[in-house]
């Protein structure tokens, strides 16, 4: 507020105090951060969860409190957004450094800090249903954050609109809850919804759409399908934002939120398993995508849907602790991963300029390793954890919703084992083309590799001409990278190399790689302290502790192997094709030619959605402009000529003449005497 305010009143003297401004909102930050570990650390040793409201409106019988609430799963949330949020600030000094909007994006930054943390902290419904409105705007405000640019304002409003019909579904099942409940608490609402179900007072079929229009919510907060099209367009906002909204903690939210209302859902088995296969369906979806995104920051968008959806699918099997693990461990390696490709954008730029479709393009990259070595090796350590490789993190988190899905339905499981493989295929495909082979934004070197005999099309999809397949580019794209790159003038590339970005970017992607690495080791089946500390509302600890020391542990080494070895022969298959070129690409998607176009087009999912709601909002909106104009206007305008001719015709009458007046009257009187005379 206080930054916010300076732009509004003092904006120059608040933009020349840019640094100032940093430090402040910086320090800020650490501080929430500091206190967020000691909460942590509090609840580790055992404290009770504590809650403190007061009193916000009072109506007769109804009381609406706000407050905060203290538990394990607020102190989990509060370490993961802070520690994020923290790094990203310190990223985005060296990211925006001669971005104008410098000041007015760490206001944004600190706007949205304060709204996740209000939302973590919320004690009812209603508190989260506020603060779940304040990210939403923030997101709004983050992606769109380059206005001028029309993709960047095209893809605010596609975020803002998509969310919308996700917390309208929410707010109704909020007012549907409250309606058979007559409470907010997470807790009452569940129990109370549970004896009404038993009791035959509310059908099974009302509790399960009151649940489900709920879950609407993190549909779309969570970029689940079918709300899951913004997610990908949201990438047009500045890196530092896709990596902390967008990877790490406002779609976390979404997941958040099933887990804050369990009590809720696991009462309704309807609900649970459109939960499940909702999570399920979009894992497999946002990986089949990811395969042919040529774009970094897309790419992993992509990846971003799919691993939500793992998420969302171990809630709905009821692995409650498994899922939260997953968003711990997906936060840091994810959130790595984006300011990893933040860097290599950052780098790109100095080759290319700063059009976004050349520097975020994998086709215009190849052998960053040499230029750019820590970041390199930090997006390596995040593939590696994301491809579900032991001891990194995401193997721990991944290996067990796998195992509760096995245990829950087969069917689910082997959807998520598959995709499983398909996360390390693209995942490796988007390491092997960006960092690995030779550099290919140069001009020069790009047109002798075009004019070499084997061609780009086995080392990262290029061809002469315009081709078919993964990573081809057309000839008309090289001809634009082409004017790009030749004209300095209009503020393009002006090195020949990529560069490796300042410290203030490469220590937050050190910091997170600590994490990405370790983290996982706190949930392993043979001491999984993140269960005993995070469990189910339906669990007792001891119930936990129980059950984690009945592990079978050869049950644990047969998934295991299951979900690394088709991660290895993911890899494997990414390598021969992008690193080795033993594989063309291009030839096998000409050979599947319906399958490459229907994940290149993203399953026409933004085809088919222009089509039905944005056209049919525009057809729909002529018809009622029609209507308006010709009954509605047409009923008002009719009144009045009716007014103008009658007062037209009646003025003739009024001619002031007690003769003519007379005879009008006879005549009247004549009338009415035959009339009755007749009758």
């Amino acid at each position: 507020m206080l930054v916010g305010l300076g732009l509004i009143s003092l904006n120059q003297v608040t933009n020349r105090l840019r640094q100032l401004n940093a430090v402040l909102i910086i320090s800020l930050m650490g501080a929430a951060m500091g206190l967020s570990f000691a909460i942590l650390w509090s609840q580790l040793h055992g404290h009770a969860p504590y809650i403190r409201t007061l009193e916000w409106a009072a109506a007769g019988n109804f009381h609406l409190s706000m407050g905060y609430t203290i538990d394990h799963l607020t102190a989990l949330m509060l370490v993961i957004v802070t520690t994020v949020a923290f790094l990203v600030m310190v990223y985005t000094d060296g990211y925006m450094a001669h971005d104008p909007g410098y000041v007015r994006f760490y206001a944004y930054l600190s706007l949205f800090g304060s709204s996740m943390l209000g939302l973590v902290v919320s004690p009812n419904l209603v508190q989260i249903y506020i603060f779940w409105e304040l990210v939403g705007m923030c997101s709004y405000l983050l992606v769109g954050f380059w206005y001028d640019r029309k993709s960047a304002a095209d893809a605010a409003q596609k975020a803002f609109v998509t969310n919308r019909v996700g917390d309208f579904g929410l707010l109704l099942g909020i007012l549907g809850l409250f309606w058979a409940t007559g409470s907010f608490d997470f807790q009452v609402m569940g129990d109370r919804l549970a004896q009404l179900v038993h009791t035959g007072s509310i059908s099974n079929v009302l509790a399960a759409l009151f649940a489900i229009l709920v879950f609407l919510g993190p549909v779309a907060k969570s970029a689940q399908f079918p709300l899951h099209v913004w997610l990908p367009d949201a990438m047009e906002g500045p890196t530092p934002i896709s990596a902390l909204i967008h990877a790490a903690t406002m779609v976390a939210a979404g997941v958040f939120l099933i887990a804050r209302m369990y009590p809720v859902f696991e009462h309704v088995p309807a609900a649970m398993n459109t939960i499940a296969y909702t999570g399920a369906f979009t894992a497999f979806l946002g990986a089949t995508i990811a395969i042919t995104q040529n774009d970094i920051k897309k790419g992993l968008a992509y990846s971003t849907i799919s691993q939500l959806g793992y998420m969302v699918m171990a809630m709905g099997v009821g692995a409650y602790s498994a899922g939260l693990f997953h968003l711990m461990t997906h936060a840091y390696f994810k959130a790595m991963l984006f300011l990893g490709s933040g860097s290599v954008i950052h780098g790109m730029e100095a080759v290319v300029g700063h059009d976004p479709d050349l520097a975020q393009d994998v086709r215009l990259m190849g052998g960053l390793r040499k230029f750019m070595p820590i970041t390199a090796l930090t997006f390596f350590i995040g593939c590696v954890a994301i491809s579900g490789i032991p001891p990194f993190a995401g193997f721990w988190s991944k290996d067990e919703i796998l195992s509760a899905a096995f245990a829950s339905n087969p069917l689910l499981w082997g959807i998520g084992w598959l995709t499983a493989g398909i996360t390390a295929f693209y995942m490796f495909r988007m390491y092997f083309t960006t960092f690995e082979g030779q550099f290919r934004g140069n001009k020069t070197q790009l047109w002798e590799k075009l004019k070499s005999p084997i061609g780009m099309a086995i080392v990262a999809g290029f061809e002469r001409t315009p081709a078919f397949g993964p990573g081809a580019m057309t000839k008309g794209e090289l001809e634009a990278h082409e004017e790009h790159h030749d004209h300095d003038s209009h503020g393009h590339g002006h090195s020949e190399y990529p560069h490796e970005s300042p410290w203030t970017m490469t220590l937050p992607l050190v910091l997170l790689a600590i994490p990405s690495v370790l983290i996982g080791l706190v949930g392993t089946p043979f001491a999984n302290y993140f269960e005993e500390f995070i469990y189910s509302p339906n669990e007792t600890l001891e119930e936990v502790v129980t059950k984690a020391a009945e592990v079978d542990l050869h049950e644990f080494y047969i998934m295991a192997g299951g979900s690394v070895g088709i991660s290895l022969i993911g890899i494997t298959v990414a390598s021969l094709m992008y690193l080795w070129g033993k594989i063309n690409p291009v030839a096998i998607a000409n050979k599947i030619k319906p399958l490459y176009e229907l994940s290149l087009n993203k399953w026409y999912f933004d085809d088919i959605y222009h089509r039905v709601f944005v056209l049919g909002s525009r057809r729909l909106a002529r018809q009622v402009m029609e209507v308006d104009y010709r009954v509605v206007d047409g009923a008002v305008n009719l009144t009045g000529f009716f007014t103008l001719v009658s007062g037209e015709g009646l003025k003739y009458f009024e001619n002031g003449r007690a003769q003519f007046y007379a005879l009008i009257v006879f005549a009247a009187v004549l009338g009415l005497v035959i009339v009755f005379g007749v009758t």
